[in-house]
């Protein structure tokens, strides 16, 4: 892979991709502080992608889900929280991957966990959902219980299909766009022993509010997934 032979380079260029709208300055910048953290200015270069970008509000209207569709919640540009269609996002997220494999970045990170994608010819895909789900399957093998907090009350009865996990996890439902109350939210799964916050969208300020409400180790999504992107670069 072209990406992949760069990778080492003395700059890395990385292409962030969103299923909403950028700029994504609710995850990139976090994100970025701790990629880069110790390492000289200037050491990665970054650009951003959204599948909803330069929409008119019909478009976006078309790209809504309807009830009982499998759905994600994202961001818009100006930050209100969008539902959109599954199907829908899926095929323009592939059709944006293609455009931008040609455009010399090193990786490709998305920035959404539950979407699936086509392979790449030249540029090597983090993606975040595989991370996430894998990560917390090897740390939750030994655990009685395993929490998840995903953004929609509606995603929580499609979990296991999009998601595979061993036992019964534990889901509630918290937007991070919406303004949800995560602590309160976190409480319901106060008796579980590892809880995942599974959103991109999902702050670390949002982490610390759930970890005042409970006493098991909660995973963040984008952290573990800028810890191995900074691996990478």
């Amino acid at each position: 892979m072209q990406g992949m032979n760069k990778i080492m380079s003395s700059q890395s260029k990385i292409a962030f991709v969103t299923i909403g709208q950028t700029p994504r300055v609710d995850v990139v910048p976090e994100m970025m502080a701790e990629i880069t953290l110790g390492m000289p200015e200037g050491a990665v270069e970054f650009c951003e992608f959204g599948v909803l970008d330069g929409m008119t509000l019909d478009e976006l209207e078309a790209m809504r889900a309807d009830e009982g569709e499998h759905s994600f919640a994202t961001r818009l540009a100006d930050g209100r929280e969008i539902v959109s269609s599954k199907a829908h996002t899926e095929e323009k997220l592939n059709a944006l991957l293609k455009k931008i494999d040609s455009d010399g970045f090193d990786l490709i990170v998305l920035l959404c966990t539950g979407t699936k994608i086509n392979p790449l010819k030249n540029t090597l895909v983090v993606e975040a959902q595989r991370i996430v789900d894998t990560t917390v399957e090897a740390l939750a093998a030994s655990a009685r219980q395993l929490g998840v907090i995903v953004p929609l009350e509606r995603q929580i009865g499609d979990f296991k299909e999009r998601h595979v996990f061993n036992g019964e996890p534990r889901l509630v439902s918290a937007s991070p766009y919406a303004g949800d109350a995560i602590a309160e939210k976190a409480r319901q799964l106060g008796d579980c022993d590892l809880i995942v916050m599974h959103c991109m969208g999902y702050s670390a300020e949002m982490l610390q509010a759930a970890r005042s409400a409970v006493d098991a180790p909660v995973l963040l999504s984008r952290r573990l997934v800028a810890s191995v992107v900074r691996q990478m670069i």
